[in-house]
Formats: C-alpha cells, sequence, structure tokens
C-alpha cells in the first residue's frame, strides 16, 4: 500500500495558471443587509430603554456606536453582497474603517484654519470630497476589473466610513451640554443623520468613484480625463449646497415672513413659531432636491459607462444583447501586460488553452478575435 506524503503531494502539484486571475465572488444574496439593520434597530431601541429605565449613563457611548455606525455598516454589507472581481470582504471593510478615520481626521486638518464665511460650507465640501477622492484611489488602486459600477460600490464604501465616524462626533457634541447629558438631543442627531447618510457622504463618493472607475474601461490602472476633475467639483458643489441648506432655509423662512431685519431674540414666541415650522418645511424640501439631483446624477453615470461597455463589446464583434459563453460575472477575465483585459480567441481541439488575440486584431472592430485565421500551433 503507498503512502502519499501530504507535502510531497502538494510540492509535486501543477501549477494553476490562472492562480492571479480574477475571479468574481460567491454571491450570498441573503439579504443580510436589511436583516442587520432591523436588527440593529431593534438592539439600538432596546438600550435606549434600558438607559432610561436604569439612567447608567455608561450605557450612551453605546447608543452613539449603534446609532451612528448601524446604517453606514449596512452600505457595506449591502456592498459586499454585490461586489466582484479582486474586492475582498477584507478590502472593503479596511475601506470602511480605515478610510472613515483617515477622512474625518484629514478632513479636519484640512478645516481647521477655515474662516466661517458664507462660502465655509462649499470650502467644506471640496476639502471633504477631496480627502475621500484620494483615499478611494488609494484603496482602489489594484482593483481589477475597474469599471463604473465597481467605483461606486467602493466609493460608497469609503463615504459610509466617513459618515459613521462622523456622526459619531456630532451625535458625542449632541449629548454633551452644560447641564449634563441630553439624551433627546443625542436620539434627534442620530436619527436624522441615520436617515440623511446614504443620501449625503456615502452618495456623493459614490458618484465619483463611479466616474473615476469608469473612465478606466476595464483597465487595470486608472485613467485620466477632465471628466473625474469635472465630476469632483460637481459632488463637492452638491456637498456644500447640502451643508448649507439649513442656513440657507433659516434665511428664506424669515425673509418670507418679513423677519428678516428684526433680531431673534426679540421676536414673539409665535413669531419664533412660524418662522422654525417654515425653515423645517424649506430644509426638507431642500435636502430633497439635493438628494434627487445625487441620485439621478449617479444613475446616469452608471447607465453611461453601461452603454459604452456594450457598445464597446458589440466593436468586438458579440451582437448586441447576447454574450459568448457564460455570464460576464461569472467569466475568468485574463490581463495583458498593459493593464487591459485580454480578449480570447478560440484555441485548438483537444483541451488546449485559449489565446488572446493580437493587438491590431483587437483594435480592428471587424476583425475581432481568430475570426478566419488559423489559432497558433500547440506549443511543443
Amino acid at each position: 500500500m503507498a503512502i502519499t506524503d501530504p507535502a510531497r503531494a502538494a510540492f509535486d502539484a501543477p501549477i494553476d495558471p490562472d492562480f492571479d486571475t480574477p475571479r468574481p465572488h460567491a454571491h450570498h444574496r441573503h439579504g443580510w443587509w436589511w436583516k442587520t439593520l432591523l436588527l440593529g434597530l431593534a438592539l439600538w431601541i432596546i438600550t435606549i430603554i434600558v438607559t432610561l429605565v436604569t439612567l447608567n449613563v455608561n450605557l450612551v457611548p453605546t447608543i452613539i456606536l449603534i446609532g451612528s455606525f448601524l446604517v453606514p455598516f449596512t452600505v457595506v454589507l449591502f456592498v459586499i453582497e454585490r461586489v466582484t472581481g479582486t474586492v475582498s470582504t477584507l478590502q472593503l471593510i479596511v475601506a470602511f474603517f480605515v478610510g472613515g478615520i483617515l477622512g474625518v481626521l484629514g478632513a479636519s486638518l484640512l478645516e481647521a484654519n477655515l474662516s466661517n464665511t458664507v462660502f465655509v460650507y462649499l470650502l467644506v465640501g471640496f476639502v471633504e470630497e477631496f480627502v475621500k477622492g484620494v483615499l478611494l484611489l488609494v484603496i482602489g488602486w489594484r482593483v481589477r476589473p475597474k469599471n463604473a459600477r465597481q467605483g461606486a460600490l467602493l466609493g460608497a464604501t469609503v463615504g459610509a466610513g466617513f459618515a459613521a465616524f462622523e456622526s459619531a462626533g456630532y451625535a458625542f457634541n449632541a449629548a454633551i451640554t452644560t447641564r449634563g447629558i441630553d439624551l433627546y438631543s443625542l436620539l434627534q442627531t442620530e436619527v436624522i443623520r441615520a436617515v440623511l447618510s446614504p443620501v449625503g457622504h456615502v452618495l456623493w463618493t459614490a458618484i465619483l468613484g463611479a466616474v473615476v472607475f469608469g473612465l478606466a474601461h476595464g483597465r487595470a490602472k486608472f485613467r485620466w480625463s477632465w471628466m473625474a476633475l469635472v465630476a469632483y467639483v460637481v459632488v463637492s458643489l452638491l456637498h456644500g449646497i447640502w451643508d448649507s441648506t439649513a442656513g440657507v432655509a433659516q434665511f428664506l423662512a424669515r425673509a418670507f415672513t418679513g423677519t428678516l431685519s428684526v433680531d431673534l431674540r426679540a421676536l414673539s414666541p409665535a413669531e419664533l413659531t412660524t418662522v422654525g415650522s417654515l425653515t423645517t418645511v424649506l430644509y426638507v424640501l431642500g435636502i430633497a432636491i439635493v438628494s434627487i439631483i445625487g441620485v439621478v446624477l449617479l444613475i446616469a453615470v452608471l447607465v453611461h459607462y453601461a452603454r459604452a461597455a456594450r457598445r464597446a463589446q458589440q466593436r468586438l464583434g458579440t451582437p448586441s444583447g447576447q454574450q459568448s459563453g457564460p455570464p460576464l460575472q461569472h467569466q475568468q477575465q485574463h490581463w495583458t501586460t498593459d493593464g487591459r483585459p485580454a480578449v480570447p480567441g478560440a484555441g485548438p481541439a483537444g483541451g488546449m488553452p485559449t489565446w488572446p488575440a493580437a493587438p491590431h486584431l483587437q483594435s480592428d472592430p471587424t476583425n475581432a478575435g481568430w475570426h478566419g485565421t488559423p489559432p497558433p500551433a500547440a506549443p511543443r
């Protein structure tokens, strides 16, 4: 009876030629993101109830952490269930935590000397989107393939990390007052920021990631274009308008009620109530408008690059609406030395490996692959 040494067998095993080939993730579409959202919401409510019953201030940090991280971490789980290529779950977790921490630290350093002017919110938008954009480039440098959908998912992860740590800071500031811990203000801040976080930092960085990664057109390396700078300016302006909505809403409310020239402290209770109610309505309306613009812009970017990918596929000889072989997300992608995905052609019979098309054939839309050309001779 022959005795097999496992170490020897592993040493003698043939090397997988595709060991470095990006493979699609095994998608576990079990809806863990919404299950986590519901479970986390239940735990957050239970923690609040226990805190009110016991008056135990040691539970306040737990309320802050759950309320600040629940929705952003749910975004990460949503991304994990949909990402493909070389993006691993560990990379997404690192993008969330490390990207979020470095993002708020970098933004704090750059915003430290900003003067309190009418344009301060626009400057904050440019600073924060710059920090998140740099982190997105660093984290996504080795991501393959690079396309708009991958960029939107990875950008949403970086934005979610930034939103989580920033929300924790706002919640802490709302809780600490001169009269002690204000639990009502803390909960109000967390609810508002949790509801708005998917259409705030998450949305802005997702748009920027979709454009930057979409410009790569499936390449392994990023590709510079003025569209990246345009996208950065647009999302920064949307970010700045979003942050300034509260001030603009109050200004418009006082203008509509004719109290713009009167000090707030001199207003009667009835006038203060009217101004406050109108400010809330205008604020919600402004946030809704900016959010709709951002969502429409993200969808337009994804649709644009999806159509560009289909046109490129048609130029390579694949009929519209038809894929050759297994679905694209389940194919093993081979890469050339210049960072472009290789175009597989028909290899010789007998189980021999397929060969990428020659460069001149790849650039010819009428003769992509080895159509009409004999395959290369099998290596001897």
